[in-house]
């Protein structure tokens, strides 16, 4: 099976995801489908905080 090549980074990816989720919920009247929308937006959001906390470069290996 062939590698896919992405061309746009995990942080490009999440933020992205992230903002096209709210910005959908910004239009979606009240009930489940703007819940899950706003859901998918912290779901990516969380995703970002520990993508960029496992990068940072305070993080130490368990001794």
């Amino acid at each position: 099976m062939p590698m896919l090549k992405l061309t746009t980074s995990l942080t490009e990816r999440l933020t992205q995801m992230a903002s096209v989720a709210r910005s959908r919920a910004e239009t979606t009247p009240p009930g489940p489908k703007r819940e899950a929308l706003l859901k998918a937006a912290r779901v990516s959001e969380n995703a970002l905080h520990i993508q960029q906390w496992l990068r940072s470069p305070g993080l130490r290996t368990p001794t």
